[in-house]
């Protein structure tokens, strides 16, 4: 019976040509006189990723990298500690990719947002309904239907067209969305106003949707901030159109979105669905008080925001930052 013999170093690096010059092991194992097995389990044991390793030191070096990557990006197990922790960012209105993001780069540790989503669905038992902090809580959407609003004649009214493209690639602090947020039976309202570049957002309760009292809100939110107002950009709604008597308060210039368009004040409807999960729909913001607006804002400002790179608006747009846990 034939004595079976080890792969010499030569063998291993005709191996590694032929790997190289993409030869099947067929035609390997009849060129080294080889069984085809044995050149299958010898490649199978070396080959990283598609290259085979011929020395013993190589295959020692990429075990040892695929280790040290393997470590370096293992997500931590949620443990009872980091639940209370989780709990904690989910109760500041943080959603699961920001609290992956928030953990990551505040406390080092590794914690993917599946893994939070999978501790929100399997955690009723013990924690309570947790879904009910999720942006949404898992509510099936539904069809829309209406034809929008209507475009409203406004008078010396300058489009989104004319606006200087540095305000579209949000380049500087200081060019903002204003909307408003309407609430019950339409009787009541929030006036919403967003910087584009940092998110920051401010908002005052209305008695009445009239330009009279949008145009004094508005004016009110912003005087305090008014070196650090450049633009305002505004949808057709009749309640902007003293969108003059803004401007010449503010010393700001102002736009207006096309009709129908509510795409071009993206920042301000996003922000807007953001703040519908403290005033829902059937809120009566007459009855809403200082302290329960304050409070939204302040999480909302002190959110971190996957598109500015996990930053929250405080620390864009007042170099501020409050940690959350």
């Amino acid at each position: 019976m034939k004595q079976y013999q080890h792969l010499s170093s030569e063998e291993r690096f005709y191996i590694h040509q032929a790997v190289r010059e993409g030869k099947r092991k067929a035609d390997i194992a009849r060129a080294l006189q080889r069984h085809p097995s044995t050149i299958g389990r010898e490649m199978r044991r070396n080959m990283w990723p598609s290259a085979y390793l011929y020395t013993y030191e190589w295959a020692m070096y990429f075990l040892r990298q695929r280790k040290r990557f393997a470590n370096r990006h293992k997500c931590r197990k949620l443990t009872d500690e980091l639940k209370v922790t989780v709990v904690h960012l989910l109760k500041r209105c943080l959603s699961p990719e920001q609290i992956s993001a928030y953990l990551r780069q505040h406390q080092r540790i590794s914690l993917s947002h599946e893994s939070i989503y999978r501790f929100i669905y399997t955690a009723n038992s013990a924690q309570g309904v947790l879904r009910c902090y999720l942006r949404h809580g898992r509510k099936k959407r539904r069809r829309r239907y209406g034809s929008g609003a209507r475009a409203t004649r406004i008078p010396n009214r300058t489009p989104i067209e004319a606006r200087p493209a540095l305000v579209e690639r949000k380049g500087r602090i200081g060019d903002w969305e204003c909307d408003t947020l309407v609430g019950t039976d339409r009787k009541s309202a929030l006036v919403t106003v967003v910087e584009r570049k940092s998110l920051f957002t401010l908002c005052a309760p209305l008695a009445h949707k009239t330009a009279e009292g949008v145009a004094k809100a508005i004016i009110a939110l912003l005087r305090p901030v008014s070196h650090k107002v450049k633009t305002l950009t505004f949808d057709n709604g009749s309640e902007f159109i003293e969108h003059e008597k803004i401007a010449a308060a503010l010393n700001a210039k102002t736009y207006f979105a096309n009709p129908y368009s509510s795409w071009e004040r993206g920042i301000n409807e996003n922000t807007n669905g953001l703040l519908r999960q403290f005033f829902p729909k059937a809120t009566n913001f007459n009855m809403v008080t200082g302290e329960q607006i304050d409070h939204a804002l302040a999480l909302l400002n002190n959110r971190p925001r996957k598109t500015r790179q996990y930053k929250t608006p405080n620390e864009i747009f007042a170099n501020t930052f409050v940690p959350l846990i």
